[in-house]
């Protein structure tokens, strides 16, 4: 049984209970029974075997525990939460045994799980692993803490989820096909609740097979339960398919409590489909009905939220606001019934024309989503979680498009983007485990060629860097958006340019000192076709081609980016003037070359994950009294670009050559103010802290800044690709160059483009002049650019911070 080999089980059982002429061992080979018959489907068969049971004369109390505790476990699998409940407490006070007594708090802790109580079912489980490693069962003693970890993730604890689901991982997995199907089924909801949604589904996918290959009819339906609800917000289409098919298994294996979750998954994904049919309101209202009796409170007020929804679509707003009158949700429910109650009721004042109000609960639901993300020290998770929030960030920034006030719209363009920004990073300690898999992972990358078991280790590599970085604690501390006026005090002559791109219209706001003025600049699809093929576009025109078709290709770049400055920027001309501007664009625009625009010829720019951010970054002076110098292999201008720009420098330091080892760039970037590599780079749109660049000994990683004490001021990578940022969550950009903010660097120049070696070699060794006479970054490219030739390769460097 333990090991899911069913069929050998069932025929074991029946032999023993030939065997069996005492009532106490009867009774208990009639428990197991009824176990095999609850995993195969048959619940109804399985309940009369333990009522009958316990009907028996002759039995001990420990047995009679056994069986209610059998019965509680088999009557959680209908879905009867409240007798199973019931049963478990007459089961848990005569239980002495630590095996079967730490048996029935795991089953217990299951009961409360399904009734959204996490934490009392983390309780129980904590106590079943104490109960059962003590009675010497290493694999029930296992599965207790990977339900722990299934309790850490309905709690939002993603780091201590991984960590038990873990623990129990290397015990668990060679049990069987179908245990294992099972512990990938609830690792892959963790997976999912910080993101990683396609890994996530195609691991659900594969143990919903699994469980379908071993005749487990509930197990994967209750598998498919789980892609539906995991698939509401990205693909409902595909939640629709997967709750039906749930929904059909359940009528055959004659579970209505599943039926009816499966029903309200239907239901919920229909709704999310924009369907608004007046039957969904009646069927919302029964199918809320019969989970509340089922004690699933969160899963009826989502149901209720489903109703209300489909009210207001239908321009029921009066309809709508009596059933949000009579919904509660409390600060324990989970957070994603805590962000859907927001956004509702925000949809229902917007319907009613009621900004303020419709703002005040995507403040509140965002503000929820803040203090759990602040809970994470790790970027790739905090960047991740980001698209819990998306729907609000989205209705936010309509509404605030819409309402034609400038301190509103510039309020939810600093709220809706870059949320990980306004987390207050950590540093986190040097995990010499990580740095050892570092460093595996670079001598994998050096080889000639890898073998398949070279891959597979790099794959498993991989994820362990990642999920090891997940484990670090955020500060649990997030700053507020600046205040308008305050941006006003603090721009001095300079002009803020927020660029907001909306699922319909492109808005800017303008912001000086003293002004504060809204841009409608056109619709969407105008800047997606200038968008569309942008970089390799640039990318082609940094490349070197025969004299004639280089001409063309830089001509038709040329042109695109006049189009997208007569989009972007030129409507704004007469009020920036000759200003130097800080831009905070929407994320659709982070592949913009902004100093390539004719607009900011000769203007020095600064490119900020947000004005908040900005603020924070410019209130100190920056240091920059010190240089060093990194210039990666087979790169033909990388140690005439790096020694050029050293000689600037008193006493730079300079790594060439075999020199230039990871392990000597990590010593160095934590000894200078101004770092600057010279390399080939990458960017891993998979994972972006795994971008990097070449080194003696192999690739760099974002990864890798995170294992520094310190970090440098300002960051030059004169390396292709590694200024390319990943979008997440709709507005979040994570990538080499926000890895080197987040850990505490106050800018980086780099390009999100190719760029051509001579040109990089020309415009950098220039902007180290600059910056050795005390000029700003930003002034100091702006200068360096002026100098390079409008026919020639172009030159996307971009200052960030």
């Amino acid at each position: 049984m333990q090991l899911r080999r069913l069929p050998a089980a069932r025929r074991l059982l029946a032999r023993a209970r030939e065997l069996s002429d005492d009532p106490d061992l009867t009774a208990r080979i009639d428990a197991t029974e009824a176990s095999l018959r609850a995993e195969l489907g048959d619940l109804e068969g399985a309940l009369e075997r333990c009522d009958t049971a316990l009907r028996s004369d002759g039995i001990s109390n420990q047995t009679r525990g056994i069986l209610q505790a059998q019965r509680a476990w088999i009557l959680l699998r209908t879905g009867e939460t409240a007798g199973a409940l019931d049963a478990f407490d007459l089961a848990i006070p005569l239980l002495t045994d630590p095996l079967e007594l730490g048996k029935a708090y795991v089953n217990r802790g299951g009961v409360h799980l399904s009734r959204g109580a996490a934490s009392r079912a983390a309780a129980d489980f904590a106590q079943a692993v104490t109960l059962l490693r003590s009675a010497g069962n290493e694999i029930e003693a296992a599965m207790a803490e990977h339900n722990q970890g299934y309790a850490d993730l309905m709690q939002g604890e993603l780091v201590a989820a991984l960590h038990h689901m873990d623990a129990a991982r290397p015990v668990l997995l060679p049990q069987s096909p179908v245990v294992g199907a099972i512990c990938n089924q609830d690792r892959a909801e963790v997976l999912m609740a910080a993101g990683l949604t396609r890994r996530g589904l195609a691991a659900l996918d594969e143990s919903a097979r699994t469980l379908g290959q071993n005749r487990l009819a509930q197990r994967r339906g209750e598998a498919e339960l789980i892609i539906a609800r995991a698939s509401l917000g990205a693909d409902p289409q595909r939640a629709l398919t997967a709750a039906r098919a749930a929904r059909s298994r359940f009528s055959r294996t004659k579970t209505p409590a599943l039926h009816v979750r499966a029903e309200a998954l239907v239901l919920g994904a229909e709704v999310r489909l924009r369907r608004s049919g007046p039957s969904l309101i009646g069927r919302a209202d029964r199918l809320a009905e019969e989970l509340s009796g089922l004690a699933m409170p969160w899963w009826a007020i989502d149901t209720r939220l489903d109703a209300a929804l489909v009210a207001v679509r239908r321009g029921e707003v009066d309809e709508a606001g009596r059933r949000l009158a009579t919904i509660r949700v409390s600060t324990r429910a989970p957070l994603a019934v805590r962000l859907r109650n927001r956004d509702v009721r925000a949809a229902l004042a917007e319907r009613r024309g009621r900004t303020g109000a419709a703002l005040g609960h995507l403040r509140h639901g965002l503000a929820d989503l803040h203090e759990w993300q602040s809970s994470f020290g790790s970027l790739d998770l905090q960047t991740m979680v980001t698209g819990h929030g998306r729907r609000l960030a989205v209705r936010g920034l309509r509404v605030a498009s819409h309402s034609g006030s400038p301190k509103v719209l510039f309020e939810w363009s600093e709220r809706a983007r870059m949320l990980a920004s306004r987390v207050q990073p950590v540093r986190v300690p040097r995990d010499e485990d990580v740095v050892s898999d570092l460093a595996e992972l670079r001598a994998i990358a050096a080889k000639d060629e890898a073998t398949r078991e070279d891959r597979a280790r790099e794959a498993e590599l991989r994820q362990r860097v990642r999920e090891r970085a997940w484990r670090a604690r955020g500060s649990g501390s997030y700053d507020d958006p600046i205040a308008l006026a305050d941006l006003q005090g603090h721009v001095g002559d300079r002009a803020l340019v927020a660029q907001v791109v909306t699922a319909e219209r492109v808005v800017a706001l303008v912001v000086t000192s003293t002004t504060a003025t809204t841009y409608d600049l056109g619709p969407r699809e105008a800047l997606d076709s200038l968008l569309g093929g942008l970089l390799p576009g640039l990318d082609m025109a940094a490349a070197h081609l025969p004299e004639s078709f280089a001409r063309t290709v830089r001509a038709e770049a040329v042109n695109r980016l006049d189009r997208l400055d007569a989009l972007l920027l030129a409507p704004l001309a007469g009020e920036l003037g000759e200003r130097q501007v800080v831009l905070t664009p929407s994320g659709a625009l982070a592949a913009v070359p902004w100093t390539l625009l004719p607009t900011n010829r000769a203007r020095p720019v600064v490119v900020a994950e947000s004005a908040t951010s900005w603020v924070a970054r410019t209130e100190t002076p920056l240091r920059s009294r010190s240089a060093g110098f990194v210039a990666g292999p087979r790169v033909p201008q990388a140690e005439s670009e790096t020694s050029a720009a050293a000689k600037v420098w008193q006493d730079a330091q300079v790594l060439h050559g075999d020199e230039a080892s990871a392990e000597a760039v990590s010593r160095l970037a934590g000894e200078v103010d101004v770092l600057h590599v010279s390399a080939h780079g990458r960017h891993s749109s998979e994972n972006p802290l795994f971008s990097g660049f070449e080194l003696a000994d192999g690739p760099w990683f974002g990864y890798d800044i995170d294992q520094l004490e310190r970090v440098p001021d300002i960051v030059l990578l004169s390396a292709c690709e590694v200024g390319r940022s990943t979008l997440r969550g709709g507005e979040e950009l994570i990538g080499m160059t926000a890895a080197w903010l987040h850990a505490g660097a106050r800018c980086v120049v780099a390009s999100a483009a190719a760029i051509n070696d001579e040109v990089a070699h020309d415009v950098l060794v220039r902007v180290h002049e600059g910056l050795a006479d005390g000029l700003r970054p930003a002034s100091a490219l702006a200068q360096a650019l002026l100098d390079v030739d409008s026919e020639g390769p172009p030159a996307p460097l971009v200052v960030f911070g």
